[in-house]
């Protein structure tokens, strides 16, 4: 299999082929893309939208789903996880072994990455960008 050299970010998110997911699990039905886990990442993933799953009305702490998308030369990327408040200001990944996306990653010896095995890759992805800030950003406007 080919190594793939990563992705980079060309075309804004809005002009993109693919409509907004009905819902974060939706990224599934995306083509998958193949990208070597092990090369740093030049994609540049762009907020999509954050949902509020928790009715106001409804005791325990607010949760969600956000969604982030990128267009590279290869195709769409897109990622998704749901989210819980644990704190007031303080969000988390409510599971970090749950983030839903259509990349598929590679190893060293050119074998896709299990579940497990990319948990790592898809982690540090989503500590890298600024969801929490977004996750925030909704939570404000709905309290509004």
């Amino acid at each position: 299999m080919p190594k793939d050299t990563g992705m980079r970010q060309n075309t804004p998110i809005a002009t993109q082929t693919h409509s907004l997911p009905a819902t974060a699990w939706s990224l599934r039905a995306w083509p998958p893309l193949l990208w070597q886990a092990n090369e740093p990442s030049r994609i540049r993933f762009q907020h999509v939208g954050t949902r509020i799953a928790t009715p106001d009305e409804q005791p325990g702490p607010p949760v969600g789903q956000t969604v982030w998308a990128a267009h590279a030369d290869q195709g769409d990327a897109g990622m998704a996880w749901d989210w819980v408040q644990i704190a007031r200001g303080v969000v988390a990944i409510a599971d970090p072994m749950s983030v839903v996306t259509n990349v598929r990653l590679i190893g060293t010896e050119g074998e896709v990455l299990t579940a497990q095995q990319a948990a790592r890759f898809l982690n540090e992805l989503v500590h890298a960008l600024p969801w929490q800030a977004e996750v925030h950003r909704a939570l404000s406007a709905r309290a509004a």
